[in-house]
């Protein structure tokens, strides 16, 4: 897939971005580049390949860091419910949207 002048004019446009007339055809190039690459790696197959939970794991085991699962806070509760414009036993009440 390639991009056009009229294309990148548009996605300049959508991303609020102003784009000079002079940076226009090297940004046109940059773009139709990534496009080649992500052409290139969506046409490899990767039957059997198994996700990677981070890109370091495919060199050497790496052990995620978690932190223990404590009360860090008090319950606030009554506090966080007394800026409620409508609750009720302990929830918040809101109209409803869907029918």
């Amino acid at each position: 897939m390639s991009l056009d002048s009229g294309q990148i004019a548009k996605i300049a446009a959508l991303s609020r971005l102003k784009v000079a007339p002079e940076q226009a055809q090297a940004l046109e190039q940059q773009l139709n580049n990534i496009m080649q690459l992500a052409d290139r790696l969506s046409s490899e197959n990767t039957d059997g390949v198994e996700p990677l939970a981070h890109p370091i794991s495919l060199i050497q085991p790496i052990a995620l860091r978690l932190r223990e699962d404590a009360v860090s806070e008090a319950d606030n509760r009554s506090a966080n419910m007394a800026n409620a414009p409508a609750a009720e036993k302990g929830l918040f009440l809101v109209p409803k949207v869907i029918e």
